[in-house]
């Protein structure tokens, strides 16, 4: 009987992706042994709003993930689903790993049917040392990551500021924000 491929989907609204967003994707590789990493860049999310469009996000995230990412297969797709429970019942996954970062599990139960998307994955929740987490299940399994201290907001701040974006995001990113103008302030 063959295996069936360890699949971690991280999902997210990327805008910019950063230097934190990866180094919780390699912890997560390495945690995890994924066979495949499914980067989703969520499109219209409901609980939040973008400055850059999707197709650039989408972009930005295949520079970020799939370029860096080379000891497994990183996809890198668009989701047009506002709900992670949504996506997750679209694609019809075998019990995938859900990667999210501490704070997201404290908000868990403000997602759209929080115990279905428990039912349809498993969640690889960021979490820094020592850190007890408010929900425990068996679907739910930490993995150690260093603190990041880099937001998407600072990204965006800079990039508007026209200051470098050098130790934030890849150097491929930073040169695709400036080409394409990103984030400048009008």
């Amino acid at each position: 009987m063959a295996m069936r491929p360890i699949i971690g989907i991280f999902g997210g609204c990327f805008d910019p992706p950063h230097l934190g967003h990866l180094a919780l994707a390699r912890a997560a590789v390495k945690h995890f042994a994924f066979d495949e990493l499914h980067v989703i860049v969520v499109a219209d999310a409901a609980h939040k709003t973008f400055e850059a469009p999707a197709t650039d996000r989408l972009e930005l995230a295949r520079l970020t993930f799939a370029e860096s990412l080379v000891e497994l297969r990183a996809l890198v797709a668009l989701d047009r689903h506002r709900y992670t429970v949504d996506a997750l019942e679209a694609y019809g996954y075998d019990d995938p790993i859900f990667l999210i970062g501490a704070d997201e599990l404290a908000a868990l139960p403000t997602w759209r049917e929080p115990e279905r998307v428990l039912e349809l994955a498993r969640l690889g929740v960021a979490a820094r040392p020592g850190y007890e987490p408010p929900l425990t299940s068996p679907r739910v399994e930490l993995f150690e990551l260093e603190p990041h201290p880099i937001s998407s907001s600072e990204i965006r701040r800079r990039a508007g500021a026209g200051e470098p974006l050098g130790g934030l995001v890849v150097p491929a990113v930073a040169d695709y924000i400036e080409a394409h103008g990103l984030y400048a302030r009008l």
